[in-house]
């Protein structure tokens, strides 16, 4: 059952904060960036990724959901048809939170929320591979070392010969 978030409200009631959320939700959609203050970000991000992930299940009834509360039919056809596909394999975290100080006027905490690029094939498998190769140094380092403190034990006992034949 849906409870009523106790605590301060951007901009007064529930009703005018869940319109604000959706209004920014939309712009997020419409430009892919936008610039906001900190607190409507953070407040923002779960209802965009609840949209998007609404939006990769692609059916009617979820596009319904979705209009009820974006009433922009254009952006929620951007939405379905061209955001949600870029995250199909992505399983959450969709957008990305940047501090970009405060603002002149009234030195308010800004921010700037953004759709993440979606991880193409390419860049996954440049990814395995950068991982792959750090693996491989490690691998050879660690075989380094473990010559060279075998040398090192390998040349201790013979300089011990050489010092007791020496007395």
């Amino acid at each position: 059952m849906p409870k009523p978030t106790k605590g301060a409200r951007l901009g007064g009631s529930a009703a005018h904060e869940k319109l604000l959320l959706n209004n920014l939700a939309k712009s997020l959609f419409e430009h892919g960036r936008i610039t906001t203050t900190e607190a409507k970000a953070r407040r923002l991000r779960p209802v965009a990724e609840r949209f998007i992930t609404k939006a990769k299940k692609g059916d009617i009834h979820n596009r319904r959901l979705v209009l009820q509360s974006i009433t922009d039919k254009g952006v929620v056809h951007t939405l379905f048809t061209e955001i949600a596909p870029r995250y199909e394999n992505r399983p959450g975290g969709y957008t990305r939170i940047t501090k970009i100080g405060n603002r002149r006027g009234d030195n308010a905490p800004m921010a700037v929320i953004e759709l993440v690029e979606a991880l193409t094939v390419a860049q996954q498998a440049t990814g395995e591979a950068e991982a792959a190769t750090k693996r491989a140094v490690k691998e050879d380092a660690l075989k380094k070392d473990a010559a060279e403190t075998e040398a090192v034990e390998d040349a201790k006992p013979a300089d011990a010969d050489a010092e007791s034949k020496d007395a």
